[in-house]
């Protein structure tokens, strides 16, 4: 089987669309848009695949409600207009769903949480659920209450861990032009890549912001770095405009099909090393260094010569190398300013001192994922 027939056969599939796909030119909702979208994915549900939709746009509709001409800068009021537009742009789902007889469910995510044992299982078990009792579940990052996460400004890494969340066969990234090119296509004698296959196929590829409207934020950037994390973990991508949705997903040729080039990681991992910032820096001897990334054993203090940053049990940190060049990230079992006193130590000899609490792990290595060197 072709990876386009695979396209076309998904059984669960994740649909992402950006605010430009779905508001007119001052920020308010398209209703025809929205129609053409939902009918495009009842299509879908009709053939009896399950759907996921994870939606932009609650920023960019709470701007004319606010009598905001553009997408604010400053995270209060982009939060603020969130509050306002979340609302209206699930309200017009729904409405268009109902046409279709589907019921639509909102469901709205912090990347930190998904870190969180006990939130990413619970986050699984209710997308389980909803599609269990034949819910379209619509997705978008917790804008109202989020720092960090709404100044990514995109949805598309949030997509991409979804889909892996879900164990979706299929991501289709919609965006304002059909397909990824090898340069920007506004400018002429740009050439569109029909295929992907490995990371070699991107070398010649720029990939700038798509700059054809105000109300949205992700580039194509960011949508080539969701690829890669779906694709990483075994998920097959399409990218292309909405207004081929259909076609998209019914597996004709058209857009970006970005192939599967690895497996089906534990989705917490994957979370942690795509959709956190680290909240402090443990620096690592030789020794240390060679136990994590050689030997993917756990962090022990022994190891560990300095730690910066403020951080608390939990949070995630980036273990970095004597010269300064992260090598992993993990969540961390301490405090900040417990570590200092642990430094160098062994855990029998702090657990003998301190107590047993202390005869644990800084990181344990099921907490850790390694970064890329270089």
């Amino acid at each position: 089987m072709t990876v386009r027939e695979q396209v076309a056969r998904a059984s669960r599939v994740v649909v992402k669309v950006g605010s430009s796909s779905l508001t007119t030119a001052d920020g308010g909702i398209d209703p025809d848009r929205v129609r053409a979208l939902v009918d495009a994915l009842a299509g879908v549900r009709a053939r009896g695949a399950e759907v996921v939709l994870v939606s932009s746009g609650a920023i960019a509709a709470g701007l004319a409600p606010l009598g905001l001409s553009r997408r604010p800068g400053d995270l209060a009021t982009q939060q603020a207009a969130a509050s306002v537009g979340q609302g209206m742009l699930v309200h017009r789902y729904n409405e268009e769903f109902a046409r279709h007889g589907v019921v639509a469910g909102q469901v709205l995510l912090t990347v930190d949480d998904m870190t969180r044992r006990s939130h990413y299982r619970n986050a699984y078990r209710t997308f389980a659920r909803l599609l269990e009792l034949g819910v379209l579940p619509v997705v978008n990052e917790n804008d109202t209450v989020a720092t960090s996460e709404i100044r990514f400004g995109d949805n598309d890494r949030l997509a991409a861990l979804v889909a892996h969340l879900v164990h979706a066969d299929l991501l289709l990234l919609l965006s304002d032009v059909d397909g990824l090119y090898d340069g920007n296509p506004a400018n002429g004698g740009a050439t569109m890549l029909g295929e992907v296959v490995s990371d070699a196929d991107l070398d010649a590829v720029r990939t700038g912001g798509s700059g054809s409207s105000g109300v949205g934020t992700g580039g194509m950037q960011t949508k080539v770095e969701a690829a890669r994390i779906a694709t990483g973990a075994g998920i097959p991508v399409v990218l292309t405009a909405s207004a081929l949705a259909d076609r998209a997903l019914a597996g004709d040729h058209v857009g970006t099909l970005f192939h599967p080039t690895g497996r089906r990681r534990p989705t917490r991992l994957l979370w942690l090393a795509h959709a956190t910032e680290a909240q402090g820096r443990i620096s690592l001897d030789a020794g240390a260094v060679r136990a994590v990334t050689e030997r993917r054993a756990s962090l022990l203090p022994a190891g560990i010569t300095g730690v910066s940053g403020s951080f608390v049990g939990g949070d995630p940190v980036d273990l970095v190398d004597p010269d300064g060049v992260p090598v992993a990230r993990g969540l961390v079992n301490y405090d900040a300013d417990e570590l200092p006193a642990l430094l160098g130590r062994s855990t029998h000899d702090l657990a003998r001192e301190l107590g047993a609490s202390y005869e644990r792990e800084v990181v344990h290595r099921d907490d850790l994922v390694l970064l890329p060197r270089g």
